[in-house]
């Protein structure tokens, strides 16, 4: 059975998906442990009634980096862990070494727009700046850069003339949501 680690920052509706994917039978794998650098995070109040467990990562009060011996403890731990794959899900920090040479294309992205356009935050809205007519999502690997790791699977959504940012998240949402699952699977086939 695939052992998972989920790394998250927020609400962590696609850790869910993936909590529901493995209950209904289409994902044969475990989350062995939930991490959030964020202490007020939902995602870690998933994890527990889930019942799995969830810790918080001390990011030494920096708001977006990720310190080095920080990444290096969450590797250590989940090498303890046994860990198979890392799923970030929400998880608002650009992964380094020595997290990444750890867990060589074992680590999974999943963002909201259809890389390589409109990498970084809130890509729905920038969709929609840009006059954008498909949007979607991508799960990717996990490399050095932003958003820029080899695509694994992605799911398109019409953008419709009366969308709004939160209307067009909502809808990418949902096809998230379908696919992280999916794309998990097709990484573990790739191993």
């Amino acid at each position: 059975m695939l052992r998972l680690a989920v790394l998250g920052s927020g609400s962590g509706s696609n850790c869910q998906s993936i909590f529901n994917a493995i209950k209904e039978g289409r994902l044969d794998a475990e989350v062995v442990l939930v991490l959030s650098d964020n202490p007020d995070a939902y995602i870690l109040e998933r994890a527990r009634l889930n019942g799995v467990p969830a810790e918080v990562m001390d990011c030494g009060g920096y708001k977006n980096k990720f310190p080095l011996e920080v990444q290096a403890a969450v590797a250590q731990k989940l090498k303890e862990l046994k860990v198979d794959m890392v799923c970030l899900a929400g998880f608002m920090r650009l992964v380094k070494e020595p997290l990444l040479s750890a867990f060589p294309r074992r680590i999974l992205n999943i963002h909201p727009a259809l890389l390589p356009s409109f990498p970084g935050v809130e890509a729905w809205r920038q969709a929609l700046e840009a006059g954008a007519t498909q949007a979607g999502c991508t799960v990717h690997y996990v490399d050095a850069g932003m958003d820029t790791g080899e695509i694994i699977m992605q799911a398109y959504v019409p953008v419709l003339p009366d969308d709004t940012p939160e209307s067009l998240h909502a809808r990418i949402q949902v096809q998230e949501h379908i696919l992280y699952p999916a794309a998990i699977l097709s990484a573990l086939s790739r191993l």
